[in-house]
Order: structure tokens, then C-alpha cells, then sequence
């Protein structure tokens, strides 16, 4: 059995085809992967943890982005979607395009299945390769369950996890306290 080749992208044709798509996708190695829709449990988190961003931060200088925000990550040329971003003010764009953000200090994602692996590994390790990131917040969706990786120097990284509802932690790259039971306010579990 022959392969068939799977058809490569330049950055630039995939942003040409992404801004006419309806779908969100990544661009990863000059392939274009189509982004899974989420679950309500996964939607419910995402808003609570924005709405906790939002209030904590009004003020600072720093941007809460939420889901359909592209990031850009120089270093492996790669165009992603994180659930929820902030990024400090002015805001930097990707150099020739105002749709493309660099330069997050802490980023979210909500854990699934299909994604769990990959938001550990590869996606975690892409995003370590940004200068201004400082911490990663993985959020389980099936029960309650935070993973906090924080910046300690260029290659040293603090893992701490919570699984308690009482549970409470200082986001210290942007000086906001989370409690599990804000984060997972209408989420029932299984």
C-alpha cells in the first residue's frame, strides 16, 4: 500500500485559508489540523475562568483572550488556539497581521480525552519555547482537578496539582487567586 502525501501549507497560506474558514484551525509543521468543538462542561469552565480573569485584572495592564484568539510561536512556527490567554498591553501582533497574538504570560487549557496528551506534552513544550510565558493551567473537565506548571528559570519548571473543591492558588505571573469552587461553579460531575 502507497502513502499518499499528506499536502504541506507555508504560514502564509494558512492564514490566507483560515480567515475564510468556519472552522478554527492549527497549523502545525505546514500541516493544517482541524480544531474538536468542546462540551458544555469544557465551555462552562472556560467562562468561569474568563469571568474570574476579567474581574481580577480591570485595571492591569494585561489582556484576558478566550478561545478564538490565534497565538503565533515563532520558534516551531506553529499558529494554535488556547482556551484562555492573558497577554500584557500594549499588545504585540504577529509582524504583518492583526489578528495574531505573541507574547502570552500565562495560558489555560481545559483538558478532554482527545486532547489531554497532547496539552502535556508537544503543545506544552511548543509553548515553552515563548519567551514571556510564565504559567500553564490545565483544568480537568471530568472531575475537579488543576494542574499549575510555573516558570522557575529557563528550564526549570514548579508543578503543583489541586483536587479539591476547597482548594485556592495565586496565579503568580499576573497576582490572581483561584479557587477550584469559582472555577468549577455549575460544572457537575459524574
Amino acid at each position: 500500500m502507497i502513502a499518499t502525501p499528506v499536502k504541506t501549507y507555508t504560514p502564509e497560506e494558512y492564514l490566507d485559508l483560515e480567515t475564510t474558514s468556519p472552522t478554527r484551525n492549527e497549523y502545525r509543521n505546514g500541516e493544517i489540523i482541524p480544531m474538536t468543538g468542546g462540551t458544555p462542561t469544557h465551555n462552562e469552565i472556560i467562562g468561569a475562568l474568563t469571568v474570574i480573569l476579567r474581574l481580577a485584572l480591570k485595571g492591569k495592564p494585561l489582556q484576558v483572550f478566550v478561545t478564538d484568539q490565534r497565538l503565533w510561536i515563532p520558534e516551531r512556527q506553529i499558529h494554535t488556539y488556547p482556551d484562555v490567554m492573558v497577554v500584557p498591553r500594549p499588545i504585540l501582533l504577529q509582524e504583518g497581521r492583526k489578528d495574531t497574538v505573541t507574547q502570552p504570560v500565562f495560558i489555560a487549557e481545559v483538558l478532554s480525552n482527545s486532547t489531554k496528551n497532547y496539552d502535556r506534552g508537544e503543545k506544552f513544550s511548543d509553548y515553552r519555547t515563548i519567551s514571556s510565558f510564565q504559567e500553564y493551567l490545565l483544568i480537568d473537565q471530568v472531575k475537579p482537578h488543576v494542574e499549575r506548571y510555573i516558570k522557575q528559570s529557563e528550564h526549570q519548571w514548579l508543578f503543583i496539582e489541586y483536587d479539591n473543591l476547597d482548594d485556592r492558588f495565586m496565579l503568580s505571573s499576573i497576582g490572581v487567586e483561584v479557587s477550584l469552587v469559582d472555577l468549577y461553579e455549575g460544572v457537575e460531575f459524574k
